[in-house]
């Protein structure tokens, strides 16, 4: 089962990937883009017998093209194609977990960088995305005709949830709409999302009744 396949012609709904690679000494650049290939789909570092219970060749990635970059001494683009099929619809966490996942551990490889990824609409409209727009957001918050203004709370990390709820009201009662959690912050020992959540829903409701507006 080779996964270097350069007659390989790409499908529309093929997910499409474009990794920078810097093999190993010794290692022909072929070899590297098959290795991700394989390693990103079904391959695996040895052949078992249980291989022969389904087919690898309709589910495997594909390396179809490599091309050396300009001006960098053994660096390649390898391109790789997968099967939509690999992928659990509506997953951006199953996706990634596969194409940027243990391969960028992989021995035959000194370096490797994920550069492009091309989604194709087979797979992207899997996905339900947000409940509603813009239009409901500024309906809720009854403002119209201008921007919504916003921020993130600092420092993101370290806050006890009674001061972060304190800089929410400061921000709400200041002027702004909405504030939002960084991404960082989820349910750490200092600040539990419960806790988090009283302290902030207290804001939002002080800084309404003091302002008369509608806060976020």
């Amino acid at each position: 089962l080779t996964y270097y396949t350069p007659d390989y012609e790409t499908k529309d709904t093929d997910i499409l990937a474009a990794f920078r690679v810097t093999p190993q000494p010794g290692v022909p650049a072929e070899e590297a883009g098959a290795a991700v290939a394989a390693e990103s789909s079904t391959g695996t570092w040895t052949t078992v017998w249980t291989d022969g219970l389904t087919s690898l060749d309709r589910y495997k990635g594909r390396c179809y093209h490599i091309e050396a970059v300009v001006g960098e001494e053994n660096q390649y683009i390898a391109y790789v194609a997968y099967p939509l099929d690999l992928f659990e619809e509506g997953s951006v966490t199953n996706m990634f977990t596969s194409i940027v996942g243990n391969v960028f551990g992989f021995k035959a490889l000194r370096a490797l960088r994920l550069e492009d990824l091309r989604i194709p609409p087979a797979y992207s409209k899997t996905f339900q995305g947000p409940p509603h727009g813009i239009q409901v957001e500024r309906d809720k918050l009854n403002k119209y005709g201008r921007p919504l203004l916003g921020c993130t709370i600092k420092p993101k990390l370290g806050l006890s949830a009674k001061n972060y709820g304190r800089a929410v009201y400061e921000c709400l009662r200041g002027g702004l709409d909405f504030t939002k959690d960084d991404e960082n912050v989820n349910s750490q020992p200092f600040m539990g999302w419960r806790d988090r959540f009283v302290f902030c829903a207290e804001a939002l409701y002080k800084a309404q009744a003091e302002t008369g507006e509608i806060k976020g």
